[in-house]
């Protein structure tokens, strides 16, 4: 029942009487796994801004590598889960990958309750919670085995579009869910936060306890509802030979323009807020980033399919270029609003470029190399949530201001958009897609 040993979607016949079910069945129960990875992915980014005020007392260099440990972890664990789905079969991954994000959930819950807990331990945490970043090589490998080519880039784009709501999703409940104790006696005492003079409770577990329920219900769907898919197993050897192919590391360093940029800010956002308008409070505004960068990421991928994805790409990135100059400048300003709206319009950019960029995947390689492929290209790009964060720290801590981290990524985007031109959108290139 859950392996299917013929799957053929470029049938049109096949397709319209079988494979769109089944398919949009599978999908539609990856979304909330991939969701779910994403919200346990970005947990420091919320956890991270409270500690110091229920009691801990990290340096600022130490709450920006617990919000970018997540990202060293999960970047390098998409290396492995690229190539587990031919293997172990999509269902089956599915349902593992999923279940063992309760593990980070339930050891950070209980490691915020107690203010002695050692920042090593934190670390092991953090890095932990690489298990849902990982988690996208494979959800989007399987994904793309599903469905015809004329509309992979658009199934991708509303699998990647929707799983990256996790990041927006944690940053909107996160605030909201640790104000009240939920749980009860099974979720913990509440810490006491001193403002200005003025006292509250707080439950910082809660940040992290109010995603193990949906967890269990995800893999319980996952288990019953998703499909092995016989033509897609491939041996180790079978997949390696992406790494023959150019275009794989030209596509790793253009996905990291955009994914990864999507991934690093939203990590970093509702930090740099913090340090840069000491009077905002950042997690009131943090997750709207997140939310239009994931929203805009399916669009991404439906233009690619109507467009053409180097072209959407190239034009999206020479936008990015501009919004980056306009956060630069609006924070010399100390301008809060227009910060924010060019933040904003960054994030937007950030998730089209990924979704048009998922699109010239499938177009690039063939159904056997494209699941290797996308899960190794994103392996690569989604080692943004750890530099990203890291670069912010370092300009910070090296100036006194993040201006160093941004001309770095616009100079990273100018040589993106040459790449671009060169590879795939001018008239003679090698590889139009």
């Amino acid at each position: 029942m859950y392996k299917l040993k013929t799957w053929n979607p470029e049938d049109p016949t096949f397709w319209e009487n079988e494979g769109k079910k089944i398919a949009n069945r599978n999908l539609w129960i990856s979304v909330p796994a991939l969701l779910l990875s994403f919200s346990v992915w970005m947990l420091w980014s919320v956890v991270a801004v409270n500690l110091n005020s229920a009691g801990f007392t990290f340096t600022p260099e130490q709450l920006f590598n617990l919000a970018a440990l997540p990202g060293l972890s999960g970047a390098t664990l998409r290396i492995f889960y690229a190539f587990v789905v031919p293997i172990f079969g999509g269902r089956n991954w599915t349902v593992i990958s999923t279940a063992s994000l309760l593990i980070p959930a339930i050891g950070i819950g209980y490691a915020v309750q107690d203010t002695t807990t050692s920042y090593t331990t934190m670390v092991i945490l953090a890095i932990l919670c690489g298990l849902g970043g990982g988690n996208f090589a494979s959800s989007m490998g399987n994904i793309n085995f599903f469905f015809p080519k004329s509309k992979r880039g658009t199934a991708l784009g509303i699998n990647g579009g929707l799983g990256n709501l996790g990041v927006s999703v944690v940053q909107f409940v996160v605030p909201f869910i640790v104000t009240v104790g939920v749980f009860g006696s099974i979720g913990g005492d509440p810490q006491v936060l001193i403002k200005d003079g003025v006292s509250k409770s707080i439950w910082i577990q809660n940040a992290t306890f109010v995603w193990v329920i949906p967890i269990v219900l995800t893999t319980i769907a996952a288990f019953f509802g998703m499909n092995n898919l016989e033509t897609a197993k491939a041996s180790i050897k079978e997949q390696f030979v992406i790494f023959k192919c150019k275009h794989l590391w030209i596509m790793s360093f253009i996905y990291t323009v955009a994914f990864g940029s999507f991934i690093g800010y939203s990590a970093v956002f509702p930090l740099l807020i913090k340090f840069q308008f000491p009077g905002i409070d950042p997690l009131q505004y943090a997750f709207l980033g997140p939310l239009v960068g994931a929203l805009s990421r399916s669009v991404g991928g439906w233009a690619a399919d109507k467009f053409g994805g180097a072209r959407v790409t190239f034009w999206d990135i020479v936008v990015m270029i501009g919004a980056t100059f306009g956060v630069r400048y609006f924070m010399d300003q100390h301008n809060f609003i227009g910060f924010f709206m060019m933040a904003l319009l960054l994030f937007v950019t950030t998730g089209v470029a990924s979704g048009s960029t998922f699109g010239m995947l499938s177009k690039i390689f063939n159904p056997k190399e494209a699941a290797p492929a996308i899960g190794f290209i994103s392996a690569i790009a989604a080692y943004g949530a750890f530099f990203v964060p890291k670069a912010f720290g370092w300009s910070m801590q090296a100036t006194g201001s993040s201006a160093m981290a941004l001309y770095g990524c616009i100079v990273t985007y100018f040589i993106s958009i040459i790449v671009i031109q060169y590879y795939y959108s001018r008239k003679n290139a090698e590889m139009t897609c």
